[in-house]
């Protein structure tokens, strides 16, 4: 079983169609309650994410019945399948997933922490697979039509998640050798994150490694405007290093480790 919050607020099980949440108010409750696992969450909390421009008076009731709604949809579940359970307890409601399901947002950022690490330890095939995957589960919004301050935060927290999964994976394809899939990743992670250097030498590793020394120049200048002119800044040391290293080495030359912005820690999104 797999419960995807990110695009379409689903639910899909090996070989058979996804099982669509429809309720609005459903899907957002779905959602906190598989980021709060397994300690679970207040129900004023719960309201408070429902409704964040204030709960109705009678929000109490509104609440139940869209917990009901919840626990419809998670009880139509295939008989000989274990079905997850919606938990009311001391004023708090808790969800249990049953053994094996797996929630979209908790598998994705597992499989960048692991991709990271793979690349550190010189995997470059795993690190490759790994983050694309993660990259491809966060292909889409969390809670596409909600807005909020938790959700907010649940989705910058994802974007953090996806660029660094981007780079290993730009990372891990320049040290395949595949320069095509390397400038793919990187170009993508440039656009998600503009301002944050380690895509840009993502972009210049893939072009160097491809004989294009000079867009690689290239991509360093705009990295210095962009840095100038948006945050008043010069390029890190890394960024310099880089560009000195193209310089100095105008022929092709051993892929370097452009490691991810950093590694994402591997506990669960909250």
């Amino acid at each position: 079983m797999l419960i995807r919050l990110v695009g379409l607020v689903s639910i899909e099980h090996d070989r058979e169609a996804p099982r669509v949440l429809s309720s609005h108010q459903a899907q957002i409750a779905l959602a906190r309650l598989c980021v709060e696992r397994p300690t679970g969450i207040d129900r004023e909390q719960l309201a408070d994410t429902i409704w964040p421009d204030g709960p109705p008076s009678t929000w109490a009731s509104a609440l139940r019945s869209v917990v009901s709604r919840l626990r419809s949809f998670l009880s139509e579940e295939s008989p000989t399948t274990s079905e997850p359970h919606l938990i009311a307890r001391g004023g708090r409601y808790l969800l249990q997933l049953p053994e094996g399901a797996q929630v979209d947002v908790d598998r994705a950022e597992s499989a960048a922490v692991s991709a990271a690490a793979a690349y550190r330890d010189g995997d470059h095939g795993t690190a490759q697979r790994l983050a694309t995957t993660a990259v491809s589960l966060l292909r889409g919004l969390f809670l596409a039509s909600h807005e909020g301050e938790w959700v907010d935060s649940v989705r910058g927290r994802l974007t953090e998640v996806r660029v660094s999964a981007l780079e290993t994976a730009s990372s891990s394809f320049s040290a395949l050798g595949d320069t095509h899939h390397a400038l793919r990743y990187a170009d993508e992670a440039v656009r998600q994150a503009p301002f944050r250097e380690s895509t840009y030498r993502c972009q210049m590793t893939a072009h160097r490694l491809a004989g294009n020394r000079a867009e690689a120049l290239r991509i360093y200048q705009k990295l210095r405007t962009v840095l100038a002119e948006e945050l008043g800044i010069d390029p890190s040391p890394e960024s310099e290093a880089a560009y000195l290293r193209l310089l100095s080495s105008p022929g092709p030359v051993v892929p370097a480790m452009v490691l991810p912005h950093q590694a994402m820690p591997s506990h669960p999104l909250s």
